[in-house]
Order: C-alpha cells, then structure tokens, then sequence
C-alpha cells in the first residue's frame, strides 16, 4: 500500500467503513501473523494474537493515532503484544518454579494434616446419632441458624442447642490430635 491509500484507509476505518478494514485485514493478516510467529514460536498462538488485535483495533479506532506509516503502526503494536505475551508467561513461569520450590522446601506432613483431619471428621460426625448429626449437619453445612433448625425439625431451639453442645463435645474428644485446628473449625456457632 503506498502513503496515499494509507492515509485514505486510515480516514475511512475512523469513518466505520467495514470495506477499508476488510481491505487493511487482508493485506496484513498473514504478513503479521508470520511476524508474530517468529517472535512467539508458535504459529497458533501468533495468530490468535494478530486476531485479537484487529477485533481491538476495529473497536478502538476512531481513538488511534498513527503518526508514522500504517504499516509501521501494525507491526510495531503486534511486536508489543508479542512481548507482553512472552513477558507475561515468562511470569508465569516464574511463579511456577516459586511454587514447586516452595512445595519442595515445605513438609507435606502439614499438608497430609489437612486431608487427614477432613476425613476424620466426616468419619467422626458419621458416627454421632442420627437426630444429633442432622442438626450438627443443619447447622454446619447448610448454615442454618438454631430457630431455623428447631422450626425445621418441629423441636425446641433448646434442644438444638443441648444436641449441638453434644455433638461438638463428642468431636472435640474424638479429633482431639487437631486441637489447634478444631478450635476454630467447631467454635464458630450460629445461634
């Protein structure tokens, strides 16, 4: 394209016409999708990025300024998306080896807590009565409020409270290895 239908191009894509930016699609598409490719490494990931860059450059053209060639422009804003792709898996990268560095320095005995203190609680509230594990049931995992369990269940909030009571002392004896843990998890009490 010569300086002339550039500048007419660029007057006619702020104007909205569709046909100057199938026009400017065509001829560019491929020259810019090869060029990002070199960069990238990757020919699917470069023509994503071309794509996404002509959906940006319709929606925002009316605010664009070139101040340079029009091919100067798509090819110095495709450069830059390039980077920024790569500096941004770069990041990721980073933070990748960070996580299995820290995961490797760390003990999973800490972890392995986690998964066995879930599981023995299940196994614990599996073993609490029945009428006893459904309003602990109610209570923790539904989040009920003790009125609204008592209303569901055609008991008094009393008894909900006197089942709860029970119900977190006999957790408290049984998970008793968690101590620390279970303090949080069966303190908090919806009343």
């Amino acid at each position: 394209m010569d300086p002339l239908n550039e500048h007419e191009l660029c007057c006619n894509l702020q104007n909205g016409d569709e046909k100057a930016f199938e026009k400017l699609f065509r001829f560019y598409y491929r020259p810019l999708c090869v060029f990002a490719s070199r960069i990238l490494q990757d020919e699917d990931e470069a023509e994503e990025l071309v794509q996404d860059f002509f959906v940006k450059f319709w929606e925002k053209r009316t605010q664009i300024q070139i101040e340079t060639s029009l091919k100067s422009y798509l090819f110095r804003s495709t450069k830059n998306l390039c980077l920024n792709r790569l500096k941004h898996e770069q990041i990721k990268i980073q933070h990748a080896k960070k996580v299995v560095a820290d995961s490797e320095e760390k003990d999973f005995d800490d972890q392995f807590i986690e998964v066995d203190l879930q599981k023995d609680i299940e196994n614990s509230i599996a073993e609490l009565p029945e009428k006893r594990r459904e309003i602990f049931r109610l209570s923790r995992e539904e989040g009920l409020k003790y009125r609204e369990i008592a209303e569901r269940l055609n008991i008094s909030v009393k008894t909900v409270e006197a089942q709860m009571g029970l119900a977190i002392k006999t957790l408290r004896e049984r998970l008793k290895k968690y101590n620390f843990l279970l303090f949080f998890i069966l303190s908090y009490r919806k009343k």
